[in-house]
């Protein structure tokens, strides 16, 4: 589709919507972009003291825009990812297109016909993507700085969701028996996000003297856990409560070989049955499917002896590549199992049914005795389907968006949803470096509405997602609804090229563009 009156509304100013505001502009569309915060970096705002990249810096970066010379760290810490949004948003000029402090608490959808026209009517009679519909998407927001909110309606061609799904809607466990929740527990409940919204020296006040036991064993957990060994050591262990353990990772050299080697080059996605692929590529991956349990394992052994996990009952029952293929895997902070070792980090995981509940004294695990603590932080994700679902008006794209209840959410290329006109989803699937992915996705929407070329039919749209789904079902399993890439983003920046009308080979030489790794640097050009 081609935008006519060129104006875009972008909900977000994280990277996804930074990317977004910089492409919008580089086709010459008018973007204004609504950030509740009062400054740029979504997620990067505001994180746990310790946070540092889990990607290394060369696959998170933006395509035209290196990191400074002066930040050599492999995986740079929250600061440095902070202050590189901050330069690539000045050098791009994007902040004068932003509205901080400015909530987007409604999106409605106008049909040509006039505001009673929410476009249901025509909507069930297309086949392809927005009809011949030209709609307008109303953006209702409030401002978040002034003590009485003031609210406006602000009327977009296009609308593109930056939204992001680990923020604003923390993932509280359900705790079925009414008198087993955190309101029969005599200590403080917490969420993650609510820890690294306080700041370092509050956060530090919070947990100093006190027994906590953090939920999860993702990320946060593991820093948040670190935290709270070094300001209370061995007197005060933190106790990390877990119910699956996961390959976390020391490093991204299993036995000195570049993990990218491994997993990011062509040859590495040989191996996986890839969406929608034809005979020939999958017959190739089902005779290689031996050197894909190999790969696997090697890097598994690598895991196990630099961990010792073997020591602390912590060896996974899957494999490395679903632990890619789900986008869970995290980098151990250094010296974590060492205070494991030294007794101020204890480690607990969940009984056969996999749930726990809260008395007076703490929490109880498989009706033992209870776990005495005095803080629980619970750093059990988020719920971003929800978050994305309740940003739209109309229950008509509520249930859209979320689509069955048994298959990820259903976006074409991960951008676009078939029954939703003029809206685009960017920064929601996963991958293994989400800035690169994003920055991928925004240069294909800004395509798309610059007319450089036309979308499938629904119909054709909605095999494609099926295919998708059907993957992401075998390679990630139960985290299926992660929509996670991360096995294949080659393959998929390969439709993402076609579609554009680029060379997907990005390498000089068949060797090359089979072996070496791929990066952002290698889709700077068209």
């Amino acid at each position: 589709m081609e935008v006519v009156n060129k104006r875009v509304g972008i909900v977000g100013a994280g990277i996804s919507g930074l990317l977004a505001c910089k492409y919008a502009l580089s086709k010459g569309f008018t973007p204004v972009v609504f950030e509740s915060r009062s400054c740029i970096g979504g997620v990067w705002t505001k994180t746990i003291e310790t946070t540092k990249l889990q990607t290394p810096g060369a696959a998170y970066q933006f395509s035209d825009f290196p990191w400074p010379a002066d930040v050599q760290e492999e995986f740079p810490n929250q600061y440095q990812v902070f202050d590189y949004l901050k330069a690539y948003a000045n050098h791009f000029d994007l902040v004068r297109h932003i509205r901080f402090s400015t909530k987007v608490v409604s999106l409605s959808y106008q049909g040509p016909s006039g505001p009673d026209d929410n476009g249901d009517a025509e909507m069930e009679a297309w086949t392809h993507w927005g009809g011949s519909c030209r709609g307008i998407w109303n953006i209702i927001t409030v401002t978040t700085e002034q003590e009485q909110e003031q609210e406006e309606v602000h009327r977009f061609d296009f609308v593109i969701l930056c939204v992001g799904r680990f923020s604003d809607v923390p993932n509280i466990p359900e705790f079925p028996p009414t008198d087993m929740g955190p309101e029969a527990f005599q200590g403080k409940v917490i969420h993650s996000m609510d820890y690294s919204e306080m700041g370092t020296a509050s956060a530090a006040d919070l947990v100093k003297g006190k027994r906590v036991a953090v939920v999860g064993f993702q990320k946060s957990a593991m820093d948040i856990a670190m935290e709270c060994s070094t300001i209370n050591g061995v007197e005060h262990p933190c106790t990390v409560l877990y119910r699956t353990e996961h390959w976390n990772v020391p490093d991204y050299l299993p036995w000195g070989i570049p993990m990218a080697y491994l997993y990011l080059n062509r040859f590495s996605e040989l191996l996986v049955h890839k969406p929608r692929q034809g005979f020939l590529l999958s017959l190739l991956a089902t005779l290689l499917s031996p050197l894909r349990w190999g790969i696997s394992k090697f890097v598994e052994t690598h895991i196990k002896r630099k961990l010792r996990l073997d020591k602390y009952g912590m060896v996974p029952k899957h494999s490395f590549l679903k632990e890619l293929s789900s986008c869970l895997i995290a980098t151990v902070p250094d010296g974590f199992y060492d205070r494991v070792d030294k007794g101020s980090i204890q480690l607990k995981k969940l009984g056969q049914n996999n749930s726990f509940g809260f008395c007076e004294q703490g929490i109880l695990v498989d009706d033992g005795d209870p776990l005495e603590v005095d803080l629980v932080i619970l750093c059990t994700g988020f719920r971003g389907v929800d978050k994305l679902k309740h940003i739209f008006s109309s229950p008509t794209f509520q249930d859209y968006i979320v689509g069955s209840h048994n298959a990820a959410v259903p976006l074409y290329r991960e951008c676009i949803h078939p029954q939703i006109p003029q809206l685009a989803v960017i920064g929601f699937s996963e991958s293994v470096s989400n800035l690169y992915t994003s920055e991928m996705r925004c240069k294909w929407v800004a395509e798309l509405l610059n007319g450089t070329f036309k979308l499938p039919s629904i119909k054709e749209m909605e095999k494609d997602i099926e295919a998708w789904d059907k993957y992401m079902k075998q390679y990630s399993g139960e985290y299926y609804r992660r929509s996670c890439i991360g096995a294949l983003h080659i393959w998929y920046n390969d439709q993402l090229c076609k579609d554009m009308g680029w060379n997907p080979h990005r390498k000089k030489g068949f060797f090359a563009d089979l072996f070496q790794p791929y990066g952002p640097l290698d889709y700077a050009q068209p």
